[in-house]
């Protein structure tokens, strides 16, 4: 029997009073975890919303002098431009070859790790590989720059060290051809550690009378990490690799800005620091807000991109 109009607005008009009902009665009951979620939702309203108000900026000629609604509309000027540069296809190259090193070689790396760490079984030396891993994971980044410096200068440690055995000293940071190697192996480096701790609790989180199951039918070790840890981890593994899509584009920018200088930016110039010099050094703010919004275009596309081939290849996704 269908139901009426009015007695389905009226329906619809007691709902919502219910649903505010039981919001209401919900953080009364939890004020403090909402009080302890407040500052999370205050930070990304203020320096990750907020901002988006500028982004009308790409789509103007804009001045500080004029403001945002007094500077002249000047559409996809700005996006043009950048396509027709000449620094266009060097700075998305290296973005890109630079996050897909980070994806290849910088991913995996906390995963192995953590397969290794849970193999062993003396705790005291796993404890001690656990500390010294994550120990860089706590240094600022200019401190490793730093550092990076020092080593890799020409009359640096890896130089002395490499002179014992004939090798030529070189000056790494002033070669272009050795940058993206220092950059992703020093990543590595500086974050495998702090990586593994997800892992290991993923690790922790799988059924032990899988692992004795498979001990009574003759699993080796290997056997046993190959069909029951990885399958297990492999959610959250899918989860991060998600994640790590939606932020291809976006590699470590203060990192590349300590580390490079005029003789490697042609593998180290990235679209970061592109809109960096154009932006802040040269005060062409529309412009560089228009490549830091197409920039963020690639990014959010390939996080949907990268969710929509998780949730129809297996049943783990983000939403």
């Amino acid at each position: 029997m269908p139901v009426p109009e009015k007695a389905t607005a009226h329906t619809g008009s007691q709902a919502q009073p219910g649903f505010i009902r039981r919001v209401i009665r919900d953080a009364k009951m939890n004020k403090y975890i909402y009080l302890m979620l407040l500052p999370v939702v205050v930070y990304y309203a203020v320096f990750h919303y907020g901002p988006m108000y500028g982004i009308q900026i790409a789509f103007k000629d804009y001045s500080p002098a004029l403001g945002f609604l007094e500077s002249p509309w000047v559409g996809i000027k700005y996006f043009e431009e950048f396509f027709n540069s000449h620094f266009f296809w060097r700075i998305v190259r290296n973005t890109l070859l630079l996050s897909f090193y980070e994806l290849v070689f910088s991913f995996p790396a906390p995963i192995i790790l953590a397969l290794l760490l849970n193999e062993i079984r003396h705790h005291m030396f796993k404890r001690a590989v656990q500390t010294i891993t994550y120990i860089p994971h706590f240094i600022s980044i200019v401190v490793i720059v730093g550092m990076m410096v020092d080593f890799l200068a020409r009359d640096g440690l890896i130089n002395n060290i490499l002179g014992w055995f004939g090798v030529e000293a070189v000056a790494y940071l002033r070669e272009p051809e050795w940058f993206r190697s220092i950059y992703i192996t020093s990543g590595i480096w500086q974050g495998v550690g702090w990586g593994t701790i997800i892992y290991l609790a993923a690790i922790s989180n799988i059924d032990p009378s899988l692992y004795e199951a498979a001990k009574v039918d003759g699993a080796s070790k290997w056997h046993q990490v190959l069909h029951i840890t990885i399958p297990g981890i492999m959610p959250t593994v899918i989860i991060l690799l998600i994640l790590q899509m939606g932020s291809l584009m976006s590699v470590s920018t203060d990192k590349i800005l300590l580390m490079y200088n005029s003789s490697t930016y042609e593998t180290a110039d990235v679209i970061g620091t592109y809109v960096y010099r154009k932006g802040l050094l040269e005060s062409n703010y529309s412009y560089s807000t228009a490549i830091g919004l197409f920039n963020s275009i690639i990014n959010f596309a390939l996080l949907i991109l990268a969710n929509t081939v998780s949730r129809r290849a297996s049943d783990t996704k983000l939403w």
